[in-house]
């Protein structure tokens, strides 16, 4: 058997009626249930994805700029560092172009 393959028993429940079996050297109840994790996950990304949107409305709602906040939550999830040599290099180019 492969090694990047794991040996699990064929046929094991995952709570859905279908039958997962073995093939091929793949787990299908190990398979089936990290596909079933994995679209769990993918609706609660959903589901916080609609909740974030729904801020952001709120925010523009009361007036503020939703393009300045989106790019402040962006900055703030930058290692500082990172974050200077960004901001210095758009300086660099807008000292290029005339805008600074």
């Amino acid at each position: 058997m492969d090694n990047n393959v794991a040996n699990f028993p064929a046929g094991e429940e995952t709570g859905n009626k279908e039958e997962a079996k073995d093939v091929g050297g793949v787990g299908g109840a190990r398979l089936k249930a990290f596909i079933e994790r994995i679209e769990r996950l993918e609706e609660e990304k959903k589901e916080l994805a609609e909740d974030i949107k729904e801020i952001y409305a709120e925010a523009k709602s009361t007036g503020f700029d939703t393009k300045i906040m989106r790019k402040i939550v962006s900055l703030r999830k930058m290692d500082t560092e990172k974050r200077r040599e960004e901001e210095e290099l758009l300086e660099l180019y807008k000292s290029a172009i005339g805008l600074a």
